[in-house]
């Protein structure tokens, strides 16, 4: 299920400074982003750069990303923040998520062409300069089937009690 992302004032000041984010992560060394850890859930090519873990900077890569790691911190219960990309062809698999205590938000740097993500029966195309914000314990999957990168600053950030979706996903 899907979130408006006015429903959350902080997005307005992320989707505002989108440039400049986009512009610290296409500064970093390719070499710098890893695998995503969980290799079942994909095929290939699903890279990340940490920001912040379980609540904590990551302090050496926060260094390279001022404006960006200033950005995320501000954001109510944030938990965890870095940057997501995928190469042309990846697939992720169809899962859910660990807990019923966050929300997803992509903060879209570079999509091109035919790449999606598939919340429970909904799809949403990821636009640059604009926010996804989802319940991750949802089935959902994503790919890249485009010629270029799909580079997203994802995040995690506690659930506002009482948030719920209305029938058609959408909050």
């Amino acid at each position: 299920m899907f979130f408006a992302p006015s429903t959350f004032a902080f997005t307005e000041r992320l989707t505002a400074h989108w440039p400049t984010v986009l512009a610290e992560c296409a500064a970093l060394p390719s070499s710098e982003f890893a695998a995503w850890p969980e290799t079942r859930l994909y095929n290939q090519g699903w890279d990340v750069y940490g920001l912040y873990v379980m609540e904590k900077p990551l302090l050496g890569n926060c260094l390279f990303c001022p404006h960006t790691a200033a950005l995320v911190k501000e954001i109510p219960g944030l938990r965890t923040a870095g940057f997501s990309r995928l190469a042309p062809g990846t697939e992720i698999r169809p899962h859910v998520g660990y807990s019923h205590d966050v929300l997803r938000l992509h903060l879209t740097l570079r999509s091109h062409g035919d790449c999606g993500l598939r919340v429970g029966g909904e799809v949403r195309r990821w636009t640059p300069g604009h926010c996804l914000i989802f319940d991750d314990t949802v089935e959902h999957e994503a790919w890249n089937r485009s010629t270029a990168e799909r580079i997203v600053l994802l995040v995690d950030f506690t659930k506002p009690r009482g948030l719920t979706a209305d029938a058609d996903g959408h909050r």
